[in-house]
């Protein structure tokens, strides 16, 4: 089977033939479901912008034949047990190299534990005598929240996990996605049960997709925290919604549920303790950081994604300013104006009364975006300048904001 797909150094046609100036695409199984009739997600890149699409299995093998080594000069296809490079010299000579991979799952634990699978004998399990350089270093496991060897349904169902606990090679990266989101979610538990007394904590989760993340908290905190806690996905799409309601009740999972709604007129009698947003594109962030605030909302976690709406703005009389050097390239004045806006709703998520960090989220090769911003209401009035630190920025840069203008 194949586990991911990646092309880069396109040639001259590779445009008019793929309809698009991309510079790289990426393709990764993302569902080992037989349900699944695209498990594939595959991401096309072009320098300002990345598209996405599903495909099924014969779609990626058909792809791969179309254009490894011909629209685009270099391909790397990974399997269980092979890699697979495809390179194309300047003559259009194809060459293809086979590096066999043997022990995945197990070099990965290796690696966990600080050891480069490169200094270790494939099959041998190290220790003092094979690698005389740490006799004095005992090997430590990553002590993750969700621990490896014990079977968790949702990570199961999703195939994540086999049915005895071990996590499927190909999904370590989300394994570890998972556990990085719940330490983010633990560490501000104290502060949001301390304002809750004798009921459930109320989750809400914005754009929660397939919902990967929001049945790691139901796990966590139901069963390994032990505090009881209510969740809602909320999401655009009907066949995601059903989707998840039917994992959920295949589970037996009675408090959590999903529906189909817009952000902007979400409305809920008892406001969440906890808001949760991951890669709500462009505004999308900003109507949930605003139901977030004016619903007094104890805890924020959000991850943007898509940060257009600025980058549109940054024209030419940004350009005559001392911020030209920073709008010169595209790739740079993307990434500018995604750190910006995210500057901009950090500031006024503290000028609102929060406690702002900005932490690294774990960076995927099918999750591009890795910052998050977390927010936790603070109990004191305490006065920030933070307010006219957003100003003098949206000023400078000659831009309008979202999340400034619903605040205002």
């Amino acid at each position: 089977m194949i586990y991911s797909a990646t092309f880069s150094k396109p040639t001259k046609e590779a445009a008019g033939i793929l309809g698009g100036e991309y510079i790289r695409v990426k393709i990764k199984l993302t569902s080992s479901s037989k349900k699944d009739e695209k498990p594939y997600f595959a991401e096309f890149y072009t320098k300002t912008q990345v598209f996405h699409k599903k495909f099924t299995q014969e779609e990626v093998e058909n792809f791969i034949d179309e254009h490894a080594g011909k629209t685009f000069k270099s391909a790397v296809e990974r399997t269980e047990n092979q890699e697979i490079t495809i390179l194309a010299n300047k003559k259009g000579k194809i060459t293809r190299l086979v590096k066999e991979i043997k022990n995945q799952a197990e070099n990965s634990k290796i690696s966990e534990r600080g050891v480069s699978p490169a200094k270790i004998q494939i099959g041998s399990v190290p220790s003092p005598k094979n690698l005389p350089e740490m006799q004095n270093q005992p090997f430590r496991t990553k002590n993750y929240l969700l621990k490896e060897g014990i079977p968790v349904p949702f990570l199961v169902r999703l195939g994540v996990m086999t049915a005895e606990g071990k996590v499927i090679s190909s999904k370590y990266d989300k394994f570890r996605q998972i556990n990085r989101f719940l330490e983010y979610i633990d560490d501000i538990l104290p502060e949001v049960t301390s304002k809750i007394s004798g009921r459930p904590v109320k989750i809400v989760d914005f754009g929660s997709g397939k919902s990967y993340l929001t049945f790691a908290v139901q796990y966590f905190l139901t069963e390994i925290k032990k505090i009881p806690c209510l969740l809602t996905g909320l999401d655009l799409k009907k066949d995601v919604i059903d989707y998840c309601n039917a994992l959920a009740s295949e589970l037996n999972l009675q408090n959590i549920s999903f529906k189909i709604g817009n952000i902007a007129d979400y409305g809920q009698k008892d406001s969440p303790d906890i808001v949760i947003t991951l890669h709500a594109c462009d505004t999308a962030t900003d109507f949930a950081l605003d139901y977030a605030v004016k619903n007094g909302v104890t805890a924020i976690l959000s991850v943007p994604c898509c940060q257009h709406e600025i980058n549109a703005q940054l024209d030419q009389k940004t350009a005559d300013s001392a911020f030209a050097p920073l709008l010169k390239y595209g790739l740079i004045k993307e990434r500018f104006a995604a750190l910006a806006t995210d500057a901009i709703r950090a500031e006024l998520l503290e000028a609102a009364g929060y406690k702002v960090q900005i932490l690294e989220f774990i960076d995927m090769s099918h999750t591009p975006k890795n910052l998050l911003i977390r927010a936790v209401k603070k109990s004191s009035g305490e006065k920030s300048t933070a307010q006219k630190e957003a100003d003098k920025l949206t000023s400078a840069l000659k831009i309008g904001q979202t999340l400034k203008k619903l605040l205002e």
